[in-house]
């Protein structure tokens, strides 16, 4: 058996997450999962998101079967496990020690955007919903235990240039670059999970990254109680941004 790459790509909602997740899929090497703690997270919250009862219904519930699996050995022919997550969904209750058993990666975007993407798709929204808290205890964990920081990309950098910052990272996660990770099929994807006919309109249509016009613009303006979120995120953010993979 040759080497297995198992990658947790640390992400908040309304980001690029999903196109990344579609740009590793397209590699032959390698196999996808999305938001696999999705279904252990409402379960154990009682949140009410859309399609809720869908998603208990067709996921995992039990997390330590989860954090097993994504630690576990790959399919026949396949290398590389790319692993789509959302930090908010690693409630306390959640297992982390299988985090130390997989290459981490982080994706971040400025918390302004994801706010005013989130809003669209769901009205109601507190700091715990964007994930960046705890998107920063889990680059803490890690970097805690390599002793340095491990890699962090921004949505707007791989817009911006996709070739280089993905040639990047993957050189720091000891892979190679693979051409095909720049287009993808459209359409809903077979490893998509079962939210996506609410949440992927927009990535279901791409063929590829977006361009960078999008991430040019100034910052949104945020109503107050918005603002306020995006305040308390942003020292969460610049956190990581300070470490982030430039083109």
């Amino acid at each position: 058996m040759g080497k297995q790459t198992r990658i947790a790509m640390w992400s908040g909602p309304r980001n690029i997450s999903t196109a990344m997740m579609r740009s590793f899929g397209a590699r032959a090497d390698a196999i996808v999962v999305d938001e696999p703690f999705y279904a252990a997270y409402l379960d154990r919250t009682g949140l009410e998101h859309p399609m809720r009862a869908e998603i208990i219904a067709d996921g995992e519930t039990d997390a330590d079967k989860v954090a097993a699996w994504l630690s576990g050995p790959l399919p026949e022919g396949k290398s590389v496990f790319y692993q789509k997550h959302m930090t908010h969904h690693m409630i306390p209750s959640m297992p982390r020690g299988w985090i130390d058993k997989v290459e981490n990666a982080f994706l971040i975007r400025e918390p302004e955007r994801v706010l005013a993407s989130y809003v669209v798709k769901r009205e109601s929204v507190e700091l715990t919903d964007i994930g960046f808290v705890a998107q920063a205890e889990i680059f803490g964990q890690v970097a805690d235990r390599l002793g340095k920081a491990p890699p962090v990309i921004a949505a707007s950098d791989v817009r911006a240039n996709p070739r280089s910052t993905l040639a990047q990272l993957c050189e720091r996660l000891g892979i190679a670059f693979d051409d095909a990770m720049l287009s993808w099929k459209p359409g809903i994807h077979e490893s998509d999970g079962i939210w996506a006919s609410h949440w992927y309109h927009q990535v279901e249509q791409s063929t590829g990254f977006a361009p960078p016009a999008a991430t040019e613009e100034p910052l949104p303006d945020l109503p107050t109680d918005l603002q306020r979120i995006a305040d308390e995120a942003r020292p969460y953010y610049e956190r990581l941004a300070a470490h982030r993979i430039t083109p």
